[in-house]
């Protein structure tokens, strides 16, 4: 025993390692009965915030000792105090317990949950012994944060901001969030995403809610929620949740929140407030960044909204000729669900299938092409990789962008495997298969892609006359009245259902047995078909009306048309599992001159906001512009419900049955290992040998990069400033910044209106940082971790590589003798005149230089007094500046040239004001026509001087042939003449 305790002090002297915890292993013995397993809800604060999807964050950062149990069974309950904490110390000071819960699941699954960063050491051997671990992955192999284990965080109640209690301004900015809460996400440096949802592609997300599709069958939402009676020991209300996205609690939690809900108290006269709705009656602001907050309505027809965003590879011109000459965009469409249609349909390509034990059934389409403009010099990988859930990734990588261990040198490019090891290392390839060639696979591929994609629309429509509220009242209306059928006749036109072959929405067109007639009617690329309460049929000594709830009843978006003294509407009066959207819509002074409308709108509330948006107390006359915004409101409220819980579970559903049908039907024997012909490379050592590829590749690919960023407030006037952590994307066509906690885009802008940024990449406080300046000489402000200076050149360079703009310089004038800064510029804010070798000459300030920022403050939210004022007072003028282009021309966004034409259509808050923007086209148009005049009148003293330029030159020329016919002449004269002898 002597020898083993020498042994023993002899090695704790050399260790000078601190012990692996200070545990306590006396049993705590207290009398009363421990409730076993605890409870979720615990008593505490601590026990409040840890929600089960939360667990795996709460538990890393609790710091817990090196020593766990394997589960709650190997405590005892005496190790326990009343509260079903434990009684031992942790190795954090000053912690009472850590809460335990018992988790259910594999091994594995447990493990990785409880994965802390000192429990490190017990799976790495090096660390064991006092050594150095295991080197991470190559820098820059991925951009971005890591991915978070366990479960995605569940979003907190967001309030609203739009209720009319709320304060109004003019563009909602984000709020900033715990940066613990974000989601994870891994980007491939290489990899360059087609659109806005491939970049939300998350495997992590897949993996955690794939147990959970079957379990989502009957989700009570909508209209149905609404109209469930409520127990009256529930009646305290709760303040309303940020409508986006749904819940990912159990059952329990989404059923007691269900019954706590009580609506956001945001009613008038045409609309009451109701639980599991939220209102819009006007005033509202789609949540975003970078916009002037200055000329409220101004340029924003100019602009496409963040919400109809999708499709970023392709030029932007593609989505804005769809509109034809609507003023609106269509919002929440994934137009990059033809991404399959456009690049792989009927071309040659490689599927695989298979079935994942971690993702479910999956699968994987790739193609290779020739980049455009590199003469089969380079080569690129299309490639879509689809799941159960509805984000899809999609995108292309560069070969040569590729590292090197990872591609063959063979002139057939990347092998499939070779490619999803360097794009998706987690996925296990060894279930994949080759898919068949049945023209089956491509068919089923093709529906699967745009299986979100529905161009032909049903929209149901309510008649309410005067006193009438509820659904029994608006179903038992026989006939019309002539302010209803108006409002009809400017929405669509009448047609004959028998023999009907365009979209008929389940009407029967072929014995009239759902009434004779309906409304339909274009909006863009959309067909519209109505199910008019009045134009169904109808059945006397029946209440409910039957033959007419059965189509309404099953319409995604109700518009409710109100004759003058309805009652306000509520989605309590209606009965229905699909009714998720009711657009209000009620007359004042109808059939008159003075016609004109009023709207509201309601929604579920886990359907996102979408527009077109408009002021509080528009009044819309009966035009084809009410008529344009009404369809495009109704096709984008259907768009937005399809992203809620209930519709997208059932989307989900139908896209796993596909999925799995593929994988199990449709597949051969093959293996991605040998879908090639190429003998595999050497295994030995090659993982950790990787060379990386050619620098700077993937900045020529055509679709978008990601970098992970924080996004600075860009609210000037405000004290402090926060920081949102974003996704900023560039492609070749756009920019885009999305917010990582909300996962939805928050800024836009087209590369062509990019003018210029300024990048600091030299250790400051809060790291490298980059301003972006755009249109007028707006700017968003990003920035990144102090060891991501890279990253910074690496944005800049992309923005070199597919905009127009330049570094911006920093020129710091000062004035002469009399106090002059020594240049003039214009409203616009371009340079129009430089004294000559004056200090700001000398300082790099150039005639048609742009100013964008003067003494910090940006130029375009500045009044013209504001400006005059800080030249006359500033103690030091600083201004930013843009340099014109290298022809000496001005630096100009690619819409600027139409801006005066635009503002005028802009510059009215409410759509009802047409007389005011009918007089000011008409100035406009007076002020064009007199500067044609003027342009006529110059052209022709221009035309006239050509004229008398021309007779002089012909003068010339005739007087030159006279004195050259001479000069031949006495030419002659003096060679014939013979010499003299």
């Amino acid at each position: 025993m002597q020898s083993d305790d020498l042994f023993i002090r002899k090695f704790r002297r050399q260790n000078q390692r601190p012990p692996i915890a200070a545990v306590n292993f006396d049993p705590k013995r207290e009398t009363g009965v421990v409730e076993w397993p605890p409870r979720r809800d615990g008593d505490g604060a601590e026990a409040d915030s840890l929600t089960p999807s939360r667990a795996g964050l709460t538990l890393r950062s609790m710091g817990r000792g090196h020593i766990m149990q394997r589960s709650n069974s190997d405590v005892t309950l005496g190790d326990l105090d009343s509260s079903g904490k434990a009684g031992g110390k942790t190795a954090r000071a000053g912690d009472t317990g850590v809460l335990l819960h018992r988790e259910y699941g594999s091994l594995s699954s447990l493990e990785r949950q409880t994965q802390a960063q000192d429990a490190l050491r017990f799976k790495d051997p090096f660390l064991l012994l006092g050594l150095q671990g295991h080197p991470p992955e190559p820098d820059g192999y991925f951009r971005g944060v890591c991915t978070v284990d366990g479960p995605k965080p569940v979003k907190p109640p967001k309030p609203e901001g739009l209720s009319k209690k709320s304060k109004p301004t003019t563009s909602q900015v984000p709020q900033p969030v715990p940066y613990d809460n974000i989601g994870g996400g891994a980007w491939v440096r290489s990899f360059a995403h087609y659109d806005v949802q491939s970049i939300l592609f998350d495997l992590t997300e897949v993996a955690t809610n794939r147990d959970s599709i079957g379990r989502k069958k009957n989700i009570t939402s909508g209209a149905s929620a609404a109209s469930q009676p409520r127990p009256l020991s529930l009646s305290t209300p709760s303040s309303p949740a940020q409508g986006g996205g749904g819940s990912t609690g159990n059952a329990e939690d989404n059923e007691q929140s269900m019954m706590l809900d009580e609506g956001d108290g945001n009613d008038n006269e045409l609309l009451l407030s109701c639980p599991h709705f939220r209102n819009e009656t006007g005033g509202e602001e789609q949540a975003g960044l970078g916009r002037s907050q200055g000329r409220k309505g101004l340029w924003s027809s100019l602009r496409i909204p963040n919400d109809a965003v999708s499709v970023l590879e392709e030029p932007r011109e593609s989505n804005v000729q769809q509109q034809g000459k609507s003023n609106y965009f269509i919002e929440h469409a994934d137009l990059g669900a033809h991404y399959y249609r456009k690049y792989f349909y009927m071309k040659e390509h490689q599927n695989f299938f298979g079935i994942d034990e971690r993702l479910g059934p999956v699968a994987i389409s790739f193609r290779r092409e020739e980049k455009e403009g590199s003469s089969g010099a380079q080569n690129n990988c299309r490639i879509i990789f689809r799941t159960t859930e509805m984000k899809t990734l999609r995108g292309s990588i560069l070969e040569e962008s590729v590292p090197s261990a990872a591609r063959h040198t063979t002139p057939r490019g990347l092998t499939p495997k070779r490619l999803l090891e360097f794009i998706m290392p987690e996925l296990n390839q060894h279930c994949l298969r080759l898919a068949s060639n049945s023209p089956k696979v491509r068919d089923t591929l093709l529906k699967l892609d745009e299986q979100g994609l529905n161009f032909q629309r049903k929209v149901g429509i309510m008649y309410c006359r005067a006193g009438q509220s509820s659904e029994e009242d608006m179903y038992n209306n026989e006939s019309s009245g002539p302010a209803f059928e108006k409002f009809l006749d400017l929405l669509g036109e009448r047609v004959r259902l028998k023999g009907w072959e365009k979209y008929r929405a389940q009407l029967d067109n072929k014995t009239d047995s759902t009434g004779t007639h309906s409304l339909y009617t274009r909006y863009q690329d959309y067909e519209i078909m109505f199910h008019v309460s009045t134009m169904l049929p109808y059945t006397a000594n029946n209440t409910q009306q039957l033959l007419r709830k059965r189509h309404i009843g099953n319409d995604i978006v109700t518009i409710v048309f109100q004759e003058p003294g309805a009652m306000p509407f509520t989605p309590k009066s209606i009965r229905s599992h699909f009714q998720h959207v009711f657009i209000i819509v009620q007359v004042h002074e109808p059939c008159t001159e003075n016609t004109y409308y009023r709207v509201a709108v309601t929604r579920s509330k886990d359907i996102p906001l979408f527009g077109p948006l408009f002021p509080k107390g528009a009044r819309f006359p009966r035009s084809a512009a009410f008529r344009d915004f009404l369809l495009a409101k109704a096709v984008n409220a259907e768009n937005a419900a399809e992203k809620s819980e209930k519709f997208r579970s059932m989307a989900t559903r139908t896209r796993q049955e596909y999925l799995k049908d593929l994988a199990e039907n449709y597949v051969t024997t093959t293996p991605i290992d040998s879908s090639t012909k190429f003998p595999l490379l050497s295994l030995g050592g090659k993982r950790k040998d990787k060379m990386k590829g050619a620098k700077g590749a993937e900045l020529h690919s055509n679709g978008a990069l990601v970098w992970a960023v924080m996004v600075n407030s860009i609210d000037e006037w405000e004290a402090g400033e926060h920081k949102l952590p974003c996704l900023l994307a560039v492609s070749t066509e756009s920019v885009v910044l999305i917010e990582r906690y909300s996962r939805k885009v928050v800024f836009n802008c087209s590369c062509r209106d990019v003018i210029g940024w300024k990048a600091v990449t030299e250790p400051k406080d809060g790291g490298p940082c980059l301003d972006i300046f755009y249109e007028r000489g707006e700017s968003v402000s990003i920035s990144m971790m102090e060891n991501q200076a890279e990253d910074i050149r690496e944005v800049v360079q992309r923005l070199e590589l597919v905009t127009r703009g330049c570094e911006a310089l920093e020129v710091t004038p000062l004035r002469d003798g009399v106090g002059q800064p020594g240049f003039l510029m214009n409203e616009e804010g371009f340079v129009t005149e430089l004294q000559r070798f004056c200090y700001a000459e000398s300082g790099g300030l150039q005639l048609w230089a742009r100013v964008v920022r003067l003494c910090g403050h940006s130029l375009v939210h500045l009044s013209l007094d504001e400006r005059t004022r800080l030249l006359r007072t500033a103690h030091k003028i600083h201004i930013t500046v843009i340099p014109p282009d290298e022809n000496g021309k001005p630096r100009r966004w690619g819409r600027e040239g139409s801006r005066g034409v635009t503002a005028a259509l802009c510059c009215s808050d409410s759509p009802g004001h047409l007389e005011e923007k009918v007089s000011q086209l008409e100035a406009m148009l007076k002020k064009l026509q007199d500067d044609l005049q003027k342009e006529k009148e110059d052209k022709a003293v221009l035309q006239a001087e050509v004229q008398s330029l021309r007779q002089n030159n012909q003068r010339l020329q005739e007087e030159s042939q006279s004195t050259v016919a001479r000069l031949i002449k006495v030419t002659e004269l003096l060679c014939n003449k013979k010499p003299m002898k």
